[in-house]
């Protein structure tokens, strides 16, 4: 008689839904880089700003860029964000992504957790970029919302380049 556990079919079910869930965050990971490499704009080495900020914080002027980003750095050395803690998750997802059996449960829980970490820099971010906003000048912010209809425009355009070849 054969002791081993055959899979239930509610078993494989789950399982492909686990590795599909898996599959689906690596691939939002993977675009929204490529994205952001991509489109990183004509600067051979972008700022973390620009990478993260995108059109946003491109369209800014470089004292304004500098500015931003001094605030922003302040704001996350204030904040416990749990840089250590994001440090170590990464050294585990690398061992559970090597782990034998793949458990896509554990790895798609410590992937959901960066994903919230994430979320929290680039609220923090945002609540930066807007004060600093709001002690621009009238004609400053109209000049940086120019400029952002500008990199917009350059964005759809290249987009629609992309798609046609």
């Amino acid at each position: 008689m054969d002791d081993r556990k055959t899979p239930t079919r509610d078993g494989r079910l789950m399982r492909i839904l686990l590795v599909a869930s898996l599959a689906l965050n690596l691939a939002v990971v993977g675009l929204a880089a490529g994205w952001a490499l991509r489109h990183a704009g004509g600067d051979a080495h972008p700022s973390r700003l620009d990478m993260a900020g995108g059109p946003l914080t491109r369209a800014l002027s470089t004292e304004d860029r500098h500015a931003i980003g001094n605030a922003m750095r302040e704001t996350w050395r204030e904040a416990d964000d749990g840089r250590t803690d994001l440090r170590d998750s990464y050294d585990a997802l690398l061992a559970d992504l090597r782990a034998v059996p793949f458990d896509p449960t554990l790895v798609s829980a410590r992937m959901r957790q960066h994903r919230e970490r994430f979320a929290v820099r680039f609220e923090m971010g945002q609540e930066v970029l807007v004060t600093h906003l709001a002690t621009m000048s009238d004609a400053d912010r109209r000049a940086y919302a120019d400029r952002l209809e500008d990199r917009i425009g350059a964005y759809r355009a290249a987009r629609d380049h992309h798609r046609k070849h």
